[in-house]
């Protein structure tokens, strides 16, 4: 069972691009918060975060073209209601 995302044992999930979106987020407040830090540690940590952010954003982006796949072939996602999932179990 997913902790996060949605399944049919976890219909209150979220889509694999809004957890990666929510992670996103915390790192670009985390950011904000050491970008006028002077020190060479804040400053390699702040590289580090702007690379996680930008293979977050691929990352991101590959889920919702996931998505868009999933939703022309099979139409919307019910499994947040119940239903059952649009494709791996045949």
């Amino acid at each position: 069972m997913t902790h996060y995302l949605v399944t049919e044992e976890n219909p209150a999930g979220k889509k694999l691009e809004e957890v990666l979106g929510l992670v996103r987020k915390d790192i670009l407040d985390r950011c904000a918060l050491i970008t006028d830090d002077p020190r060479g540690e804040a400053k390699a940590v702040l590289t580090n975060n702007m690379r996680i952010l930008g293979l977050l954003t691929d990352a991101i982006l590959l889920a919702e073209d996931s998505t868009n796949i999933l939703d022309k072939a099979f139409g919307p996602s019910q499994a947040s209601k119940g239903g059952p999932p649009r494709i791996g179990h045949l």
